[in-house]
């Protein structure tokens, strides 16, 4: 069956959702504010690097900045971002936006579904008054809400749209089952049918604060373990043969959802009346975590004999993941500054992300021929799979002497440990 979509906003997830639609035979819109954006969406090109020029270039999606084509739509699908402040409140402006144009521009008897991560009850409390205000529609009766988080994976070819399950949840059970069958089109894993859309809400930011508690209970141990003289990695190998042991692995946490959506919950928490404590710690303690990289680059240069304001820091890797390129919510930026605080001169190279893109934000030169050449130290801060194949053991000799290497989440797998002549160490 054909339904008109619309998407609105199309960046990481919009883009690749208009796509699934427009692949299972739906007539789907892609509306964008960014005029520069959708005209390279015209010319067949994927500025989002996501889902590739050649899906964006065979498609038969209508990109537009004109915001009246959502009045064609049957079903309007909301993908866009949701921050925080400087404070760590929800910044919706976004969802209230996107909300006013929709209202400006919706036929009656559509359906209007938020993917962004949002706290519970943002859908019904900022979507619909938005839309309802621009309109004059009464939402549940002109108009229906639904509500269905975003869960792809970037970079993960294994866990893209189609190979998660879909949680979907609409204001009454009609939307709801009409909803779960459009994304039954597009999804093979399957659609879970979420009861009420506040649960469906909250699942989605559960899913990222309980791996935002993992990392920050291993992260924690890492810090105890180091101040300990403990080889952390050694402590969890040796934990993790129990069978019930859950395997994480300390490192820097970045990107757009685990560092974010635990203050959506904690948000509504608290006007609710209740602190959630442990959320709020596990999100101290990996914010620090960039800080203690930096501290213990910082004593490894001593330990080397290096004279800090001499002293030269390769970075391998600026994204905030492996196998990706962004680097807006990269964690490594508080690294950099807490070493060029102490004069240490910092340098960088990534082969997926944006050399001058990375200058103007970090402040620091990019090679864009990796060589290690009087390199003083090397801190292996994203593991992107073209670093784990480098024989380490030659590069090194390219470096100053008393090398250091800071493998930060343990990737070399201690190959270098027992090196003389190269100190290394795993955070």
């Amino acid at each position: 069956m054909n339904r008109k979509i619309c998407v609105v906003g199309l960046g990481y997830v919009g883009l690749p959702l208009a796509i699934h639609f427009d692949r299972a035979g739906h007539s789907v819109t892609g509306y964008d504010v960014d005029q520069e954006k959708v005209d390279r969406f015209q010319d067949g090109a994927d500025p989002t690097k996501e889902i590739g020029d050649e899906s964006v270039k065979s498609s038969e999606i209508e990109f537009t900045a004109n915001e009246t084509a959502i009045e064609r739509a049957k079903y309007v699908i909301v993908t866009v971002p949701t921050p925080v402040d400087d404070l760590k409140n929800p910044n919706l402006k976004y969802v209230e936006s996107a909300g006013e144009t929709i209202g400006r521009n919706i036929q009656e008897g559509a359906t209007v579904v938020l993917e962004s991560t949002v706290y519970p009850g943002a859908t019904r409390e900022i979507l619909a008054p938005a839309i309802e205000q621009a309109s004059g529609l009464t939402a549940g009766e002109d108009f229906y809400i639904g509500y269905s988080p975003e869960r792809m994976v970037p970079g993960d070819d294994q866990h893209g749209l189609r190979d998660i399950v879909k949680i979907v949840s609409g204001q009454y059970d009609e939307v709801l089952a009409d909803l779960a069958s459009l994304y039954e089109t597009i999804v093979d894993a399957g659609v879970h049918r979420a009861p009420e859309i506040e649960v469906a809400e909250a699942a989605k930011c559960i899913e990222n604060i309980q791996r935002d508690l993992n990392i920050a209970l291993v992260n924690e141990l890492a810090i105890a373990c180091n101040n300990l003289g403990l080889d952390t990695h050694a402590v969890l190998e040796a934990a993790g043969t129990k069978w019930n042991f859950h395997d994480y692995r300390p490192g820097l946490v970045g990107g757009h959802c685990i560092p974010v959506d635990p203050f959506f919950m904690i948000y509504e928490s608290e006007r609710n009346g209740y602190s959630p404590q442990l959320m709020e710690q596990a999100r101290e303690v990996n914010e620090y975590m960039p800080k203690h990289v930096a501290e213990m680059t910082l004593k490894g240069l001593n330990d080397c004999r290096k004279v800090l304001r001499e002293s030269t820091v390769l970075v391998l890797g600026l994204a905030y993941k492996p196998g990706v390129g962004d680097i807006r919510t990269s964690p490594i930026e508080d690294t950099i500054e807490k070493l060029e605080s102490y004069s240490v001169d910092v340098v960088g190279h990534d082969p997926y992300a944006d050399t001058q893109v990375v200058e103007n934000r970090f402040g620091i030169e990019m090679q864009d021929t990796l060589s290690f050449d009087g390199i003083d130290a090397v801190l292996l801060a994203t593991p992107h799979e073209e670093y784990l194949h480098f024989e380490f053991t030659n590069l090194i000799y390219d470096m100053a002497e008393d090398p250091l290497v800071i493998d930060v989440m343990g990737e070399l797998n201690g190959r270098l440990a027992d090196q003389n002549y190269v100190e290394y160490k795993r955070v």
